[in-house]
């Protein structure tokens, strides 16, 4: 099956997304593990590094997830992909 040039646009959209989320991933996950230690300050008795790294982050995977479906809902509305336009 040939695909159509505006099923490559498409899918190179949808990479270049995936691709720019995973790198805000891998920073989010690898970065503030790794310089979070150095916030010397304690909140509630615990070290400030462990309240960014266990919440921080986790407000962020929210935020990717809902970023990415609401972006591709968008592509796939625009390349008449949608689940909605579907008989």
């Amino acid at each position: 099956m040939e695909l159509s040039e505006r099923h490559r646009r498409y899918w190179r959209r949808n990479l270049q997304l995936s691709a720019a989320l995973l790198l805000v991933w891998a920073g989010v996950t690898f970065g503030v593990g790794y310089f979070a230690r150095s916030l010397n300050a304690e909140f509630f008795g615990w070290p400030f590094y462990f309240w960014v790294g266990a919440q921080g982050a986790l407000l962020v995977y929210l935020l990717i997830i809902w970023f990415y479906a609401r972006t591709m809902d968008r592509l796939d509305r625009e390349f008449g992909v949608s689940e909605d336009e579907a008989p």
